[in-house]
């Protein structure tokens, strides 16, 4: 009987360096926002693989960056703070992005780190190979990896080398989770994230990141449909404007397209109602990030 592993892994890197396709991969569905817009991801999403003889618990933190805000200042302690809980640390960059100050500021935060930290290059879709080398070389000279292990998160290409890698590496340990759950976020919290991800991907530059999306209430109707309620909060008048659209054409769009994926997390037929709410300058008073969900942990 092979031993049980079990671990917990923080994945860490710039914002926008495919940590949340990375993460959707590894669960085989979608729970980590996606979208090509910098600092999406504000909480630490859980997601869960499992096999036979092992389990592994990943966090997906915050893009770490300099904060410009209260909000700010919450997503990178709430990076920092995964760091302290883990067993092994994923640390992510892009191919096809040279190593700038951002990579720089986590290699240092890094080297105070106990757990063995890996290397991973996403995106060598994009890369000729031979440039893979250089990049090795380079970081190899910034910090002592445990290992390097190149991928492509959206292709899947060497996904499995770093699974295998990790699982190998990780203490003997019991399953935390039961073998269907994917993540330990609330289903509230995930559809949220749908939401706000629709906002953004569909306002593209007109919105910026001053969105929170949060889920009155989730109950089942008389037609046996998932009845959702939830309001997004912008901080401008000219931002709801942008929001409901022309005749409501654009919370129509975002409602829709939510309400697919919404549905297909679920497994159920949703009715999804959004309403659109203005809170001046929500990211920096703390009483709403709380009320928003970004609750400040004990660090």
């Amino acid at each position: 009987m092979t031993e049980h592993k079990s671990g917990f892994v923080a994945i860490v890197g710039r914002p926008n360096v495919g940590k949340s396709t990375l993460l959707n991969r590894i669960v085989g569905q979608k729970i980590a926002i996606m979208s090509d817009k910098a600092q999406t991801t504000r909480n630490k999403i859980q997601g869960v693989y499992t096999t036979d003889d092992a389990q592994l618990i990943f966090i997906d933190t915050p893009g770490i960056h300099k904060p410009k805000h209260r909000l700010g200042d919450f997503m990178v302690e709430t990076a920092y703070s995964a760091l302290r809980e883990v067993d092994a640390v994923l640390f992510m960059i892009a191919a096809d992005e040279k190593r700038g100050k951002g990579d720089d500021f986590i290699i240092e935060r890094l080297k105070t780190v106990d757990s063995p930290v890996y290397l991973v290059i996403n995106k060598i879709d994009k890369v000729h190979p031979d440039e893979l080398l250089g990049i090795i070389d380079d970081y190899r000279q910034q910090l002592s990896f445990k290992e390097i292990i190149p991928i492509s998160a959206t292709e899947g290409n060497n996904f499995e080398t770093l699974m295998g890698t990790l699982v190998e590496q990780m203490p003997t340990g019991p399953q935390y989770f039961p073998d269907d759950q994917i993540t330990d976020h609330p289903e509230y919290f995930i559809v949220s994230e749908l939401i706000r991800e629709k906002v953004l991907l569909l306002t593209r530059d007109e919105v910026p990141h001053s969105v929170a999306v949060v889920v009155d209430s989730m109950k089942r109707n008389e037609n046996d449909k998932v009845h959702i309620q939830a309001t997004i909060i912008v901080e401008r008048d000219s931002q709801k404007g942008i929001i409901i659209g022309k005749g409501g054409k654009m919370l129509k769009d975002i409602g829709t397209k939510a309400r697919r994926e919404i549905e297909l997390l679920l497994g159920d037929k949703v009715f999804l109602e959004l309403w659109v709410k203005v809170q001046k300058d929500w990211r920096d008073k703390q009483t709403y990030l709380t009320d928003y969900g970004y609750k400040k942990e004990d660090y």
